[in-house]
């Protein structure tokens, strides 16, 4: 799956959505990653809307966009895209965040995500029958 980071050095994820000017794009997989490259945003001139909905649209193709922090009209205009925002709430290393998915994927992956990826869920309620 493609996740993108709001990274300043593409060793942390340091920055909100919002202020964000350089997305870093890892493919993760069940037991390797690899670096994309960084995507680079423009924010020159545009009104705060704008800047949301365009870097909402370069994120197409993303399975998660993980940043400190997003407001929730910014989270509202990932999850139409079937973008999962993820939010760290403080400075953390993206290799200990690739670890995590990693983790995720070689487990039970939780609905949300299996329905990104297009995978069955193991965690998916069934119906109790009553006797």
């Amino acid at each position: 799956m493609k996740v993108a980071f709001a990274s300043s050095d593409n060793q942390h994820v340091d920055k909100h959505f919002g202020q964000a000017n350089t997305f870093h794009l890892w493919e993760i997989g069940l037991t390797e990653s690899h670096y994309l490259g960084p995507l680079e945003m423009g924010s020159e001139g545009e009104a705060d809307e704008d800047r949301i909905v365009s870097k909402a649209n370069a994120l197409q193709g993303c399975a998660i966009a993980c940043s400190m922090q997003i407001g929730g009209p910014a989270a509202a205009k990932l999850v139409a895209r079937r973008i999962h925002p993820m939010k760290t709430q403080a400075v953390v290393p993206i290799a200990e965040m690739i670890t995590k998915l990693e983790k995720v994927l070689q487990g039970d992956a939780p609905p949300w995500l299996a329905k990104t990826l297009g995978l069955p869920s193991k965690r998916m309620l069934t119906p109790e029958t009553e006797d």
